[in-house]
């Protein structure tokens, strides 16, 4: 059995400790912001999220860009040349172009490379639901899982990994273009909260509203119930547009009512932030269905 690399981009939101301890390769997708590109890289050498939430909450407008298929290409190389075989993991194909720059390069590399396992699993996931997928993953190769033991587990278990979020800061979404001016000034002057999934397709979709910031967190736990599986044995994962103590209250009332092993919090990065903007919550784990 050929040992073999994990690569991942960045939208998988983990925390450098994170990605040192699963022993990750991370591509970094970019974000301008105040005509400044930065690379999110998940030790925040470029920008810290914190930095990057003050200059949305100042009304400053950030862009992202994917990875192109030379930064994977450049990436991959300096394993396969080493003799390693490559697994990839990607942000959702729906929601970036990224997936497909991995193709890209893929194509490129496996001629020249013909006794190497290039092998693309496109998540369908997004922020910290990638990042528990990878985690998944990565603590199946520590256990001496081959690389294909690895993608059939993922391709059957992906559309288990749950996304449930709900966006405090409508702007965000309206300067995006994925909400109307009226429906965000609508929004904002009632209070309504939209509660939001991943889906089967690995895009963004509402499944309701509700009045005031508390109810929809509660919600948001509420949905769990009768979804996750074995909470007993699942760690939760958190994360959360630069607002620690919801995503902290979050954790204590899912620790609460589900019994869940352990919660893990960190940031929605700039990346994925730039679209969900400040005070959004979500949160992910392995249940029966998205």
């Amino acid at each position: 059995m050929n040992k073999f690399v994990i690569i991942v981009d960045s939208c998988v939101d983990l925390s450098i400790e994170k990605v040192k301890d699963l022993d990750l390769n991370v591509v970094p997708l970019k974000v301008e912001i105040e005509g400044k590109i930065y690379s999110n890289y998940p030790d925040e050498r470029e920008i810290k999220a914190t930095d990057f939430y003050s200059l949305l909450r100042e009304g400053k407008v950030a862009i992202t860009s994917q990875v192109n298929s030379y930064q994977f290409s450049e990436e991959m190389e300096k394993f396969l040349k080493d003799g390693f075989d490559v697994l990839y993991i990607g942000f959702s194909s729906a929601l970036s172009g990224t997936f497909n720059s991995f193709a890209i390069a893929k194509d490129e590399l496996k001629d020249k490379y013909p006794n190497r396992k290039i092998i693309a699993v496109d998540s369908l996931c997004a922020s910290l639901g990638h990042g528990l997928l990878v985690t998944y993953a990565s603590n199946m190769r520590k256990q001496g899982k081959s690389i294909d033991d690895v993608a059939k587990w993922l391709e059957e278990n992906k559309l288990h990994l749950v996304h449930l979020f709900t966006i405090d800061d409508l702007s965000c979404l309206k300067r995006g273009g994925r909400l109307s001016g009226s429906a965000a000034l609508i929004g904002t002057m009632l209070h309504l909260k939209p509660l939001l999934h991943v889906s089967n397709e690995g895009k963004l979709v509402a499944t309701g509203k509700v009045f005031g910031r508390k109810n929809s967190l509660k919600k948001l736990v509420e949905k769990m119930e009768g979804n996750i599986i074995d909470p007993q044995n699942q760690v939760v994962y958190i994360s959360h547009g630069d607002c620690i103590e919801e995503a902290n209250y979050v954790a204590d009332l899912i620790k609460e009512t589900y019994k869940v092993k352990d919660v893990y919090i960190n940031f929605v990065g700039p990346v994925i932030g730039a679209h969900s903007g400040p005070g959004t919550i979500a949160i992910f784990f392995l249940g029966k269905e998205r």
